[in-house]
């Protein structure tokens, strides 16, 4: 059957991810190599991401600051983990204005005492900050997020997954007591766990990295980390505990209520557009995008068909009457988002536009429909089209967007755990990974055994250890050890 989308997933699944991006409109490649263009249907997305995640971090006692691009390489320098984490990603200024030369050509000038490393993530210039904000007890903790961009300069890209400069929110936070400290670093992973299953409608699985798996300079990682169609793995949320490394570094410290000089315990956390592109890999279809409703920008299209124009005035009436009643309603404590499509654009392919962007219901009305009370409906996570009774399709809609939000969850967690298997032996590793159609691995796992060299042949790392599932049974499967913690493998991006 012919498909909007060519290739297909099981054809191409790389070509078929950037041809989907296409055919939405979400995105395209800048000028600037490995960067993007955002495109505001793309955006809107990320808008309605941004939206509910602001409101989950308000609602948890945090607040939005915003903090330099630049930071001085000195700031960088006084983390050493953390510097070699990123080193091979900064982008680097060096200078602060163009001059021409003899020929009028333009050159760098004016070089900068210290060279500015524009930011690959803010640890340390809100540390060098968060050590001038706080003397005492009484100012802690401090709850800061900013919505910002970053630079990591990478070589080899991919639309929202993996390039130089992306869009992301970034939560910074200082505390008394390790305790609280901890107990933040939790409760931001359990609400990325929850945005990404009750908005994104995606299957995640949190747990914390392994040792070797950390962010540079944290104490513990934690993850969310969600299943593909190609069943790879994608690192889609991380919330760091960074322990007392980075209060140390920059000398947040504090008077305790004994008047002794404390350090802070702090933490860090952050999402990013890269969301987008989980978002697509998860739902999408051979016939373009597939939008869960609550983050699709427009969740009702409405068609209007006409032939003449008195039948174009009295289709377009009955349209904006509709729109107008459909947003009165409610769904998820919100009003209806309805856009009415009335360009001029004749056959399909008005239709088939809406289903790529994967709008979640599209209405189609004309004048014969009108006559019989009823408009055609398709709903994007179903194959059919159908005629519908007005007043049964008003009554329905809300329904209707909530069952589809809830169908793409549910069939996002059946494929998850279809996908994972438990894996008893390093034999059994090797052959399970050899399958290039594998998904995720379960083992037990000690977490001094040697197993990198076993993954880095098979091109596969350690997930995350599961918080919510760590029975368990037998050996270690790289090193015969008593094992320590259940552990998950696979492929990823």
């Amino acid at each position: 059957m012919k498909t909007a989308i060519q290739p297909t997933r099981q054809e191409n699944y790389p070509e078929w991810y950037q041809q989907v991006i296409k055919a939405a409109d979400l995105a395209e490649n800048s000028p600037v190599r490995g960067c993007m263009i955002i495109k505001p249907w793309g955006y809107g997305i990320w808008e309605r991401m941004q939206a509910r995640l602001d409101k989950m971090f308000k609602d948890t006692g945090h607040v939005n600051a915003y903090f330099p691009l630049f930071i001085p390489l000195s700031y960088l320098q006084k983390e050493a983990d953390h510097v070699d984490g990123f080193a091979k990603e900064c982008a680097v200024v060096t200078h602060h204005r163009l001059e021409a030369d003899s020929e009028g050509n333009l050159q760098p000038a004016g070089k900068l005492d210290e060279p500015l490393v524009v930011r690959p993530t803010s640890e340390t210039i809100i540390g060098e900050a968060f050590s001038r904000w706080t003397q005492s007890y009484r100012d802690l903790p401090i709850l800061v997020n900013q919505w910002a961009n970053v630079v990591r300069w990478e070589m080899r890209t991919r639309l929202f997954l993996r390039t130089s400069e992306f869009l992301w929110q970034e939560g910074h936070t200082a505390h008394a007591t390790k305790d609280e400290a901890i107990q933040e670093t939790m409760q931001m992973l359990n609400v990325y766990r929850d945005f990404a299953r009750d908005f994104n409608a995606m299957s995640v699985i949190h747990g914390e990295k392994t040792p070797d798996e950390r962010f540079p300079g944290a104490e513990v990682t934690y993850t969310i980390e969600a299943m593909m169609q190609d069943k790879k793995a994608l690192q889609a949320g991380t919330s760091h505990f960074l322990g007392q490394n980075f209060s140390k570094a920059a000398d947040i410290s504090f008077s305790d209520e004994k008047g002794g000089k404390q350090f802070a315990w702090t933490t860090s956390w952050g999402v990013s557009t890269r969301m987008v592109g989980g978002l697509v890999m998860t739902h999408s279809d051979d016939n373009g995008l597939v939008l869960p409703p609550k983050v699709a920008p427009q969740q009702i299209v409405i068609c209007p068909v006409y032939k003449t124009p008195e039948q174009r005035s009295e289709v377009l009436e009955f349209c904006h009457n509709l729109r107008k009643e459909l947003r009165s309603k409610k769904y998820d404590d919100e009003e209806l988002r309805v856009h009415i499509d009335d360009r001029d654009i004749r056959g399909g392919g008005k239709q088939w536009e809406w289903i790529k962007k994967g709008v979640p219901i599209r209405i189609e009305v004309g004048k014969r429909d009108l006559d019989k009370g009823q408009v055609f409906m398709g709903r994007r996570d179903q194959d059919k089209k159908q005629g519908i009774a007005i007043e049964e399709f008003k009554s329905k809609v809300v329904e209707m967007l909530g069952e589809m939000q809830d169908n793409l969850l549910k069939k996002s967690e059946d494929f998850t755990n279809k996908n994972i298997e438990t894996i008893s032996s390093k034999d059994q590793f090797i052959e399970y990974f050899k399958n290039p159609d594998s998904g995720f691995a379960r083992v037990n796992f000690a977490l001094d055994s040697d197993y990198e060299q076993v993954c880095k042949k098979l091109k596969v790392s350690a997930r995350c250890m599961p918080i919510e599932d760590q029975e368990l049974s037998g050996d270690c499967v790289f090193s015969g050890k008593k094992p320590e913690k259940v552990a998950l493998f696979g492929r990823s991006y």
